[in-house]
């Protein structure tokens, strides 16, 4: 073995193919995904298999596995195995985002089909499970009024909580803190609602109503708050801070005006996972609200409707009108949580600092 081949422990055959520049073809890659397809597709055709899911499943490790036996063969184990792993990678995104997809063209498919400008103008007042019409107006107004009343009370106090933890935290406080973050993440969130609604709606009277659900929802946005601005914040560079004190700034004045300014977009970007985590939220909001049928603007009295507890509501009903209308509630949902993102988005790009 040469000194070479020694030193990257490699053997000569490999440091000679290497040296050679064996490759597959390009070509390859379309030959080995066609041969695996044809074969899944024949023996699904056959009865061998049980379906189209079965056969997807063994097309793809014949693909996985033919590949690299074929580049084992030709280009040695060092490009097999890298061949491999991207092949796993690619398969893991596949995987991930096939059934996304699926689920966002299942909901345009059916709820476009109701999406009708009656639908937004319209609540479910006198609509019976079986009629036509109807909408969500009340829920629409419910959920804005309480996902923005639970940003309002967590946002300030999650970025204030991650601010003492990066800058000022020390000692046993902050680690009490940092492990109490810890566990609400982890809180489900039927338990959120379970804690408003003893603690607050039975103990001290608190009328069920969507401030008493938004008291829920702060519960569990808290937690992605406190985390994402954290991190956002120790990104920020030593140096920034180092020169900013270097010039007789205070503390206080660097956090706001330059740690802060810095990571803005990053805890923006925090925000918006946390309303999106309780945007879609019902557990919380049926024992602290529930439904109604009717439009409330208050938020402090009364029962309150949501986009969560309208499609849970009208799903449970299971006829063919309050069905479909359960499927256009969940893509307005969806069309919720991403016009609050992309309007975040361009806030945060508005107000991210300038370079120059």
């Amino acid at each position: 073995m040469s000194p070479l081949a020694s030193e990257n422990r490699i053997t000569t055959e490999e440091l000679r193919d290497l040296l050679a520049g064996r490759r597959l073809p390009k070509w390859a890659p379309w030959a080995v995904a066609g041969g695996a397809i044809a074969l899944s597709l024949l023996l699904t055709a056959v009865g061998l298999l049980g379906g189209i899911a079965q056969g997807a499943v063994l097309a793809g490790l014949l693909f996985l596995f033919g590949q690299a036996a074929w580049s084992f063969r030709v280009e040695g184990r060092r490009h097999a195995t890298d061949r491999f792993a991207t092949t796993l990678i690619y398969t893991a995104f596949v995987v991930a985002i096939v059934p996304l997809v699926a689920i966002l063209f299942s909901v345009i498919q059916k709820g476009l089909e109701v999406l009708r400008p009656e639908f937004f103008t319209d609540t479910m007042r006198n609509v019976s499970s079986r009629g036509t019409g109807g909408g969500i107006l009340h829920a629409l107004i419910g959920t804005i009024e309480q996902v923005l009343m639970a940003t309002i009370i967590a946002v300030p106090i999650g970025v204030m909580v991650a601010i003492f933890l990066v800058e000022y935290g020390k000692g046993k406080l902050a680690s009490t803190i940092s492990f109490f973050v810890d566990v609400m993440t982890g809180v489900p969130s039927i338990v959120a609602g379970l804690f408003i609604f003893t603690g607050l709606i039975l103990t001290f009277g608190l009328e069920r109503s969507g401030f008493a659900a938004s008291l829920a929802l702060v519960i569990l946005m808290l937690p992605v708050v406190v985390r994402t601005s954290e991190e956002m914040l120790k990104l920020v560079p030593k140096d920034l801070r180092e020169a900013s004190y270097a010039l007789g700034v205070p503390k206080w004045r660097t956090i706001t005006s330059i740690v802060l300014p810095t990571a803005m977009s990053g805890i923006i970007t925090g925000v918006m996972l946390a309303v999106a985590r309780v945007a879609g939220e019902t557990a919380p909001l049926l024992l602290t609200t529930f439904l109604t049928q009717s439009l409330n603007w208050n938020l402090f009295s009364g029962p309150q409707a949501a986009l969560p507890t309208f499609i849970w509501d009208q799903i449970s009903s299971g006829t063919d009108p309050s069905v479909s209308r359960a499927w256009g509630g969940a893509l307005v949902l969806i069309l919720f949580v991403a016009v609050l993102y992309i309007g975040a988005r361009i806030v945060a790009r508005i107000f991210a600092p300038k370079t120059r």
